[in-house]
């Protein structure tokens, strides 16, 4: 990697507000929230604006949320009231996001941006964790409502430029993402065998990483992974992999009796 070349992340954002209240078992989340509050140290330099790819945001042409002071979006339902008034006051990155949306259009994909889009969970609850001073811009970005992964494997390729120019590029989502298996045992083995495929496919050569995801539906216990129409949690990972540079899995914990993983691409 390049000396000052940021790398791009896929993490898990966690179960809506779950680093910020209390969980049975208590530690649930212990070692999700460690793994991102150390993200930052591991960086070659500090980002100066964060481009973030939300599993809750989708848009049928890939769109940037491009206002300067987004506003936060509650998106979840039955927490703590407390929850709902957490704090995440980051500025936008509007002429990031100008950029973003000119490298997805020069690259043929259809791209729009978006002034009124505040930062849902799957933004501003990881980066509360990652980056607790709210003080580096951020740019929100949403999957396209197709799914197509391949779409998105060309997003990040579009993308890449950005990792250049001091942005760190990340995807927000789950490696697993079936809500009748979390909590389930039997999930474990399941769970398992698709986070072992998920990691030799990161870790392969870029063309072979990119044609395996593509068509990640046929990896082991996929879909009893990522059930048909809810797969946006993986599609975040497409984008942080078509970035390129070698990728390996940096973090996995069991949680709520199933796999979650994390995935680093330098």
């Amino acid at each position: 990697m390049q000396p000052h070349r940021l790398p791009a992340f896929f993490v898990p954002h966690g179960a809506g507000p779950c680093f910020f209240m209390d969980w049975n078992p208590p530690d649930a989340w212990t070692r999700t929230a460690a793994f991102l509050r150390g993200i930052a140290a591991t960086l070659p330099t500090r980002p100066r604006a964060v481009l973030l790819v939300s599993a809750h945001w989708q848009a049928p042409a890939f769109t940037v949320g491009s206002g300067a002071a987004p506003a936060l979006i509650y998106d979840y339902r039955g927490f703590p009231p407390h929850t709902y008034a957490l704090r995440y006051d980051a500025p936008g990155a509007p002429a990031l996001a100008q950029r973003a949306h000119a490298l997805l259009a020069g690259a043929g994909l259809p791209a729009a941006a978006d002034p009124a889009r505040g930062f849902d969970h799957g933004v501003f609850v990881p980066l509360k964790v990652m980056l607790p001073d709210a003080d580096v811009p951020v740019a929100p970005l949403s999957l396209r409502r197709d799914l197509d992964p391949a779409a998105h494997l060309a997003a990040g390729e579009a993308l890449a430029p950005l990792r250049d120019d001091g942005v760190l590029i990340v995807g927000s989502g789950m490696s697993f993402h079936n809500m009748r298996g979390y909590g389930d045992p039997r999930f474990g083995p399941i769970s398992d065998a698709f986070d072992a495929w998920l990691a030799e496919t990161v870790e392969a050569a870029p063309a072979e990483r990119a044609a395996r995801l593509a068509a990640w539906t046929d990896a082991p216990s996929a879909r009893l992974c990522h059930p048909p129409g809810g797969e946006e949690h993986l599609l975040p990972l497409m984008v942080a992999a078509g970035t390129g540079g070698p990728g390996r899995r940096v973090f996995s914990d069991r949680v709520m009796e199933t796999t979650l993983s994390a995935f680093r691409f330098d």
